[in-house]
């Protein structure tokens, strides 16, 4: 049976070149970075050179990226971090602002915050799930110190204005300077979706934290990247030893790290052809699917969106008798966060974009990929059109 993978954004295979980059780290360069002998030493200058690679990526310094083990801990970290930095023997009550869209890793950890004093306030995006800056200004306080906002959604690949919420939070900045008011207020961003896809520059979004995974970039799983703008103090999560100059405990793991670097190196020298590709691919897909399939519906922004993504609702058909049914034929996709997808409730995401029950179950994901090919997506297509006509038929949605 033919198989192919359509669900690049819960995670990629790794790159042969990265894995290649990565081995003599598991073996001949295994020690402990953070050792002085000579073993220690040679692990520590692949590691500094990986980090001077990912700084240079993002328009960062060296001293600013944080490694971490993944999205979701980088995360944490920001939001945490702050956080606790900011109540440490004092009466305040940050407030924090995010979006209804973002990633679990920000909305669950922004409700563990709201149990010990927080407040939040969550920006409903429009139809096409894209944030309007005004309504982030509009919730902006006295007490407002985070900010964060997703570079580009993880289920329906819309990208959002970053750069224009960077221009507001830099504005009360120098407002709150001005009024001698010392709260600091600080933005970050998930661009956990975006890495490889699109460029990414931290002066250019205006963002003071920004979170990075390596497995959305044909990297290894279990690393990632917190880049913290210099001037922004975080309470460490992990307390151990003075690794990520004391913000981040813990050994290093090398080989990931490395893997990671590499995964950026190819990404960056092949980032805009292969953009080009992945759109030319979306849309092909998306028009062969109307093609065959009356009744279908795109999710997310029609042109702000990630080249690689394709969202669509399908009438009349449950998303998750779909997916199975597209597994049983050796196609992989989701019904939405890799994160969520054991839960059978309707997407957070699509229910805050203003959607029905009925059309949020009736919604499926494709994510491309580098080893995406016409021809798998014929496949599919072939595949889909009598899928969807059996399960039409039995379905009790209309």
């Amino acid at each position: 049976m033919k198989k192919v993978y359509l669900d690049y954004a819960a995670t990629t295979p790794v790159h042969k070149k990265v894995k290649k980059a990565m081995e003599p780290y598991f073996s001949d360069n295994f020690a402990n970075p953070a050792t002085l002998h000579q073993f220690g030493q040679d692990a520590k200058i692949g590691l500094d050179k990986a980090r001077k690679r990912v700084a240079n990526f993002i328009g960062a310094k060296s001293k600013e990226v944080i490694f971490t083990s993944g999205g979701s801990e980088s995360d944490n970290l920001a939001l945490k971090g702050v956080f606790f930095k900011l109540t440490q023997n004092k009466d305040f009550t940050p407030h924090i602002i995010t979006s209804a869209i973002e990633h679990s890793a920000i909305i669950n950890t922004c409700n563990f915050l709201k149990k010990r004093g927080a407040k939040v306030s969550y920006i409903k995006p429009d139809k096409n799930g894209l944030i309007n800056p005004d309504d982030i200004k509009k919730e902006i306080n006295k007490n407002t110190t985070i900010v964060s906002i997703m570079h580009a959604n993880n289920e329906v690949g819309t990208i959002e204005p970053i750069k224009e919420i960077g221009k507001i939070i830099a504005n009360v900045k120098k407002n709150r300077q001005v009024n001698n008011n010392d709260t600091p207020i600080y933005f970050h961003t998930d661009a956990v979706q975006t890495l490889g896809h699109i460029p990414i520059n931290i002066d250019d979004l205006g963002v003071d934290m920004l979170t990075l995974s390596a497995h959305k970039l044909y990297g290894p799983k279990g690393v990632g990247v917190l880049f913290v703008r210099e001037g922004v103090e975080l309470e460490p999560l992990i307390h151990a030893g003075e690794q990520e100059r004391e913000r981040r405990g813990s050994t290093h793991n090398t080989p990931g790290i490395i893997g990671l670097a590499k995964a950026i190196d190819i990404a960056d020298s092949e980032m805009e052809e292969e953009k080009e590709r992945l759109i030319n691919l979306r849309n092909y897909f998306l028009q062969e699917i109307k093609n065959s399939i009356k009744r279908v519906q795109l999710n997310g922004h029609p042109n702000k969106r990630l080249p690689n993504n394709l969202n669509v609702t399908i009438k009349g058909v449950e998303g998750e008798a779909l997916l199975m049914s597209l597994d049983e034929a050796g196609i992989a996709v989701s019904t939405g966060s890799a994160c969520s997808s054991t839960r059978l409730i309707p997407s957070h995401v699509l229910m805050a974009m203003g959607m029905s029950h009925l059309r949020a179950h009736s919604s499926i994901r494709f994510s491309m990929g580098k080893y995406t090919k016409k021809k798998d997506i014929d496949y599919v297509v072939k595949q889909l059109k009598p899928i969807v006509k059996r399960l039409r038929e039995i379905s009790p949605l209309k």
